[in-house]
C-alpha cells in the first residue's frame, strides 16, 4: 500500500457542484465512494474548515479526513525567477501532511486538507498555450540552461497529491511532450508510483531535506530523511532530474555540525549519475507571527526552534502580519557557513541560489 493513502482517511469531501460535474470531479468522488459529500458554493469558503480557531486542536485529523473538491478559476503563470521561471497554476493546494513552518496555514487559517482542482484540463490547455508563447528561451539562468521551469507545486505536495488524483501525471505527460518547457516541484513525501510515469528528463522532482534531529520535530507526517535520499538514485534512473532543497535551514545549537552529517548521508548514497545533476536550493527559515500562534494550540515544543527572537528579526507582510528572519548580518554569515560547508562535502553539487 502506498504511504500516502496511509496519510488519508478521507470522510468527507467538500464539493464545489461545478467540479462534480467533470471528468476528474467523477474520478475522484469514485476513488472516495463512501465519504460523506458536502456541497459548497465555493472551495476557499469553508467555515468550518476554515477561520475557526477551534480547528487548531483538530488539525490533524482535518488533513486526515477532510477533502475538498473544486474547480479552479483564476489561470495565471506568475514570473518567478528564484526556483522556477514561472509558478504554475496550481491545480490543488493544501496538504495532507503537517510540516509545523508550512506558509499554507497563514492564508487558510487553523486547518488546510487537500483542495483539489478537477479543471484539470483547462488548466493543461493553459500551461501549454502560455509555454508556447515563450518560445526558445534566449538564455540560460540559474534555474535551467535551456528550458523554461514551471513549479507545478508552490501551495501543495505532488507527491501526496497524486494519491488523490491524477491531476499530477496529467502535468508530467504535458511538460514531457513540451520541447521548451519543464515541470518542476519540491516534496517531501516518496511515492514510488511516480517511478512509472516515463518524465523523459522534463519534470524536476526536488526532495527536501534537512538533519534528521530537525525533520523528527518539525516534519511532521512526512517521509523520514532517510528514505528521500535513498530514493533520489530510484527517481534519476526513471527518468526524472532530481535536485534537493536544504529547507528551512534553522539556526540551533550544534545546527551546522548536523547539517555536515546529512550532507555525508546524501554523499554516500548517490549514484554517479545522481550526482552528476545534482544541484540544490538553500533556504533558510521564514516564520510567521499568525502561524507561531497556531502552532502554539497543537505543537508548541516547534517553537522553540522556530521562534527565536533573540536570533530574528521582524518585517510587516502583505498580508498584515509580522514575518520573521534571521538577523540582517548574521543571516549572512549562516548562508555563508552552510555554502561553504556543502562546496567541501559535495563539490558536485550546484547551488543554484541560496538565502
Amino acid at each position: 500500500m502506498n504511504e500516502g493513502r496511509r496519510l488519508l482517511d478521507i470522510r468527507r469531501i467538500y464539493v464545489e457542484p461545478a467540479a462534480a460535474e467533470l471528468p476528474r470531479g467523477k474520478e475522484i468522488l469514485e476513488r472516495f465512494p463512501e465519504a460523506e459529500r458536502i456541497e459548497i458554493e465555493a472551495h476557499h469558503r469553508i467555515p468550518e474548515l476554515y477561520g475557526d480557531e477551534a480547528n487548531v486542536a483538530r488539525w490533524v485529523r482535518i488533513k486526515t479526513e477532510a477533502l475538498v473538491l473544486g474547480v479552479k478559476k483564476s489561470l495565471t503563470a506568475r514570473p518567478n525567477g528564484r526556483s522556477s521561471d514561472f509558478i504554475a497554476p496550481s491545480t490543488a493546494n493544501g496538504c495532507a501532511m503537517a510540516c509545523a513552518y508550512c506558509y499554507v496555514p497563514r492564508r487558510k487559517g487553523y486547518s488546510n486538507p487537500i483542495t483539489v482542482f478537477a479543471n484539470i484540463d483547462t488548466i493543461t490547455g493553459y500551461l501549454g498555450r502560455h509555454a508556447g508563447r515563450q518560445g526558445v528561451k534566449p538564455e540560460p539562468n540559474q534555474v535551467d540552461p535551456h528550458a523554461w521551469v514551471y513549479d507545478i507545486g508552490e501551495n501543495s505536495d505532488c507527491s501526496v497529491d497524486a494519491t488523490v488524483s491524477d491531476n499530477v501525471r496529467d502535468l508530467v505527460d504535458l511538460f514531457r511532450d513540451l520541447p521548451n518547457a519543464k515541470a518542476s516541484f519540491a516534496t517531501k513525501h516518496v511515492n514510488r508510483d511516480l517511478l512509472g510515469w516515463d518524465p523523459q528528463g522534463r519534470t524536476r522532482v526536488r526532495f527536501s531535506l534537512m538533519p534528521a534531529a530537525d525533520a523528527k520535530l518539525l516534519d511532521i507526517r512526512t517521509s523520514p530523511v532517510a528514505d528521500r535520499i535513498a530514493a533520489i538514485d530510484d527517481f534519476v534512473e526513471a527518468g526524472y532530474e532530481v535536485h534537493v532543497n536544504f529547507s528551512p535551514v534553522v539556526v540551533r545549537d550544534g545546527w551546522l555540525e548536523d547539517w555536515g552529517e546529512l550532507l555525508g548521508q546524501l554523499d554516500d548514497a548517490l549514484s554517479p549519475a545522481a550526482r552528476a545533476q545534482l544541484a540544490a536550493e538553500v533556504i533558510f527559515l521564514t516564520h510567521n507571527d499568525r502561524l507561531h500562534e497556531v502552532n502554539l494550540g497543537w505543537h508548541p515544543t516547534a517553537e522553540e526552534v522556530l521562534w527565536r527572537p533573540d536570533l530574528q528579526q521582524p518585517k510587516r507582510s502583505q498580508t498584515g502580519g509580522w514575518n520573521v528572519r534571521y538577523k540582517t548580518g548574521h543571516k549572512g554569515r549562516y548562508v555563508a557557513a552552510l555554502t561553504d560547508l556543502i562546496a567541501g562535502k559535495i563539490p558536485y553539487c550546484r547551488v543554484r541560489y541560496a538565502f
